[in-house]
């Protein structure tokens, strides 16, 4: 009997959030062991870790950021022949980059909060953007996942201020849209429970994620039956527009209309036990040990398709 592949759970990487991605890698080797051979693979540098094999290795990334979920370790992953769990390639370098997300997320009828992109090297005045999108804006990597470099900033002044600040790189000015942050879980392109999340202080950035009391959670989010609906249509719209593939995340504000505005999807959404996504699929009756085996079969079967026989 051909022995059944090695699942290897990548975690770590060089990105902002390496920390983060320990975090899921370690609660998802772990939950994974419980049912496959795993291996959990720590990535120090933007390169494949040692030691995978495509003959026996089936790849689980928890790697966040850039490299981790912008394609780059994808590509090295599909040059190497090795079979992976997750939107390929070119899915992730598309939703990396929240700009060109929102515009395939509006042409199927998903709609965004008016927004305007830049470089570093080309900003915008403050007082432009203020006549364009209103007092209230927020700035944000247009390429950067866990709220890194978030600001939400109200008037020319705190704007200038900001603009200022920003000396490298793409980024995304938004009308700041009042309404109720909502998160969507989404498991083979299909919608699973819908989340709200409530920061005390009112600002989903990254410490209200990472600080243990920092944020409500309701899960289900208290949404009457049809808007529940509307943003699970939403988010599968957003999915197949983008191309993406076995898993992900979409996140949304839902207006003072309860019309759902959308944000962006992640394609590696935090995966420990508490994150977004486990809480959205525990809504649809999936603990964290069934969600990952879920998520990982997708990828089994690709393995097992690929000529490498998968033995039970």
């Amino acid at each position: 009997m051909t022995p059944r592949p090695i699942l290897a759970v990548l975690a770590g990487g060089t990105s902002a959030e390496r920390e983060v991605s320990l975090g899921s890698g370690r609660a998802c080797a772990s939950a994974l062991a419980r049912s496959f051979p795993t291996r959990l693979f720590r990535v120090e540098e933007d390169a494949l870790p040692a030691g995978l094999d495509p003959a026996r290795h089936v790849v689980f990334s928890t790697l966040h950021g850039t490299f981790g979920e912008d394609g780059g370790m994808q590509r090295l992953l599909e040059a190497a022949g090795i079979t992976y769990a997750g939107c390929d390639a070119r899915a992730s370098a598309w939703t990396m980059d929240k700009t060109r997300t929102k515009q395939a997320a509006a042409e199927r009828g998903v709609k965004g909060a008016p927004a305007l992109v830049f470089t570093a090297e080309a900003k915008p005045s403050a007082a432009a953007v203020i006549a364009q999108l209103g007092e209230e804006v927020v700035v944000k990597p247009n390429a950067e996942g866990s709220s890194v470099g978030l600001h939400l900033v109200r008037g020319t002044e705190a704007l200038a201020t900001v603009l200022a600040g920003i000396t490298a790189g793409s980024w995304l000015i938004e009308a700041r849209i009042a309404g109720r942050e909502l998160s969507v879980g989404l498991l083979g392109g299909r919608a699973l429970g819908v989340v709200e999340i409530r920061p005390r202080s009112g600002v989903y950035d990254y410490a209200s994620k990472y600080t243990k009391g920092a944020t409500e959670y309701f899960a289900p989010a208290p949404l009457e039956a049809a808007v529940t609906a509307a943003v699970q249509r939403a988010a599968e719209a957003a999915f197949a527009a983008c191309g993406c593939r076995d898993y992900a995340r979409a996140d949304f504000i839902l207006s003072a209309q309860n019309e759902p505005i959308f944000l962006e999807i992640n394609t590696l959404p935090g995966m420990k036990e508490t994150s977004l996504l486990p809480m959205s699929a525990r809504c649809a009756g999936l603990d964290f040990i069934a969600l990952v085996r879920e998520l990982v079969t997708p990828a089994l079967e690709r393995f097992h398709l690929a000529g490498i026989p998968v033995s039970a």
